[in-house]
């Protein structure tokens, strides 16, 4: 399957590279103690990269999955935090108001998302669930025209900067995967509460939050109960974003490494003449362009959201791919990868995130593997790649 760029794509892509290399690339220690890439977010939101995924009639370019993850994968290659900081506006939260949320939330919420002046967050993962979904604590109270928020999510992303935030709920109680909805929650309103921070190694900060009896307008509860196949369609987007992140890092360590062993010489010669790192450099760019393709037909599949299985498949391969090309190109830097000085180390840092969040390796696979068990046909694989 040969998937050409339109020049459209390829003007708007080496828009976006260029934007990263001559802003983004000395910006990039500013944000490793966890301060937030405002400058960077305002640079992209200028050039329309933030109103990619937001619809035209809310002055955004309403463009395809494959065109977003083509501009993070170009952020990415140079800034993993800005890349997960403009993720915010192409994500799952984006499309859950976009295509679920009433019209007045959509006209208060998306054109300021296209401004950067709304940063959207999402809140999904509980101490004691991430994956097991069906047995979220939080729960929703609806009573009359409010409804009484109660719960404590963890491990979330701009809980110090999101204007908005998509909160995955019980409601009223309802057991399982049945009872699932969401909520928009206000950080500003009554019963907010950021109760931990944490520094990742990639440089951003997750948040523990609670929500202590936050009442809010009825018409925030943008899906009630019955909603696990809504959100978790809309969640296929994440699937495709976050390896977009995890295929830039992967691509801008080759890169870097390419780099290093052009200059770097070892008896005379550059050491990228040496038959053994040659070979390392060629299973690296065998990976990145099996991963990329994966991705880009995935990312292709969307209508208005990627296909489960191939959005599942793709984010295992570019994740897992990311940990051994950044792993790779930081052996072949030597001990000069190991120091920040090198941008190497930061990528490899960023690459480890990838596996962990959006859906969980063991999770997919699983996924994945149900998919195989239950539909596989008889006539093979090429009816099945394109159920």
């Amino acid at each position: 399957m040969l998937l050409e760029l339109n020049e459209d794509q390829r003007a708007m892509v080496n828009t976006v590279r260029q934007l990263s290399r001559e802003k983004f690339k000395g910006r990039v220690h500013k944000w490793q103690d966890g301060t937030f890439p405002h400058e960077n977010l305002k640079d992209l939101a200028d050039i329309g990269v933030l109103g990619m995924a937001v619809p035209e009639e809310f002055g955004g370019l309403g463009l395809p999955v494959l065109d977003c993850v083509l501009a993070l994968e170009e952020v990415a290659k140079v800034c993993y935090c800005t890349a997960m900081a403009a993720m915010s506006a192409m994500g799952a939260q984006n499309r859950i108001i976009a295509n679920y949320a009433p019209r007045h939330v959509q006209e208060k919420f998306l054109p300021g998302v296209v401004s950067g002046d709304v940063i959207l967050g999402i809140c999904m993962t509980e101490p004691h669930a991430g994956t097991d979904v069906a047995n979220y604590r939080t729960n929703t109270v609806v009573s009359g025209d409010r409804v009484v928020l109660t719960g404590t999510k963890t491990l979330i992303s701009r809980a110090d900067e999101a204007h908005c935030f998509i909160v995955f709920t019980r409601v009223n109680g309802v057991p399982g995967r049945e009872g699932i909805g969401c909520v928009l929650v206000d950080p500003a309103t009554p019963g907010y509460e950021v109760t931990a921070r944490y520094h990742t190694m990639g440089g951003e900060n997750l948040a523990e939050i609670q929500f202590r009896d936050v009442e809010l307008p009825r018409e925030n509860l943008i899906i009630e109960s019955d909603g696990m196949k809504k959100l978790l369609t809309a969640f296929n987007t994440q699937r495709c974003m976050n390896p977009s992140v995890s295929l830039g890092l992967a691509e801008g360590a080759f890169e870097e490494a390419v780099k290093y062993t052009r200059d770097r010489t070892i008896y005379g010669k550059p050491t990228g003449s040496m038959q053994g790192i040659r070979w390392k450099l060629a299973d690296m760019a065998r990976e990145i362009e099996v991963a990329r393709s994966m991705l880009y037909r995935a990312a292709a599949s969307a209508d208005p959201f990627p296909d489960p299985y191939l959005a599942a498949l793709a984010k295992i391969t570019v994740n897992e791919m990311a940990l051994r090309v950044t792993s790779d190109a930081l052996q072949l830097h030597g001990g000069y990868g190991f120091t920040d000085e090198y941008p190497v180390s930061h990528f490899y840092r960023g690459a480890r995130y990838g596996t962990l969040g959006g859906g969980a390796t063991e999770t997919l696979k699983d996924l994945v593997g149900r998919r195989v068990h239950e539909h596989f046909p008889e006539d093979g694989f090429l009816s099945f790649g394109l159920m």
